[in-house]
């Protein structure tokens, strides 16, 4: 039988383990112009999309250092940010993905 509970669904894990690495794989291409490029495209969109899944759940305090991120990895206005810093900056940054997107959860709906 099913059960009469909705249960919850994660909906920003998997943006959250894309993040993460995406972050991770953007390590050896921080010195590349290209691939650094692409890698901030990659880290900003899934941010800003933990972001709304964040907000959409009711937890909008993971809003707060999603919108960092995306900031901080805009490929449209980029800071010059490099060394072991920025390396750091990826690992953190994955890390919050991560846990952001296991901890986001939202009650599912059940089917029409």
């Amino acid at each position: 039988m099913a059960t009469t509970e909705p249960g919850f669904q994660r909906n920003a894990l998997l943006p959250g383990i894309i993040l993460a690495a995406a972050c991770v794989a953007g390590i050896p291409l921080i010195a590349s112009e290209t691939g650094s490029t692409v890698i901030r495209f990659i880290v900003t969109i899934f941010a800003l999309i933990i972001a709304v899944f964040a907000v959409q759940a009711g937890q909008w305090w993971w809003g707060i250092p999603m919108a960092a991120i995306a900031i901080a990895w805009n490929p449209v206005f980029p800071f010059a940010l490099d060394g072991s810093w920025w390396i750091t900056a990826h690992v953190v940054a994955a890390a919050l993905g991560v846990v952001a997107g296991g901890l986001i959860r939202s009650p599912r709906s059940t089917p029409r």
